[in-house]
């Protein structure tokens, strides 16, 4: 069993930063890919970035040059730094961990981030 627990969302002004952070536990013997999706209300779950064991990175359009993605696979966190925050960023964020090209993936419980003035 693998647990996901993220942390750092909370409540910012428009222009402002946060910075998440997943910590993976449990029966973790290979990490293929870590990354960050988010839902909003009323809307699907989408992929906002995503970094591979190879330290390939990936980008939804509208968070480049905004957002970065980094990971420490010694302990099993992966992290989401984000600047100059919009209204449009308000959602729920979740930490994914993909143990393999092929096959299912993990989730966590999923951290809310709000962008108000």
């Amino acid at each position: 069993q693998v647990q996901l627990v993220e942390s750092g969302g909370g409540l910012v002004q428009p222009g402002g930063s946060l910075r998440l952070s997943c910590v993976g536990s449990g029966s973790i013997f290979s990490i293929y890919a870590m990354g960050w999706y988010r839902q909003a209300p009323g809307k699907q779950r989408e992929l906002v970035a995503r970094i591979t064991s190879d330290g390939t990175t990936t980008y939804q359009d509208s968070v480049k040059g905004r957002f970065t993605i980094s990971r420490n696979d010694a302990k099993n966190t992966v992290s989401l730094q984000m600047n100059s925050l919009k209204p449009e960023d308000t959602a729920v964020y979740f930490c994914n961990l993909k143990p393999s090209i092929i096959g299912g993936s993990y989730w966590g419980q999923g951290t809310q981030v709000t962008v108000s003035s």
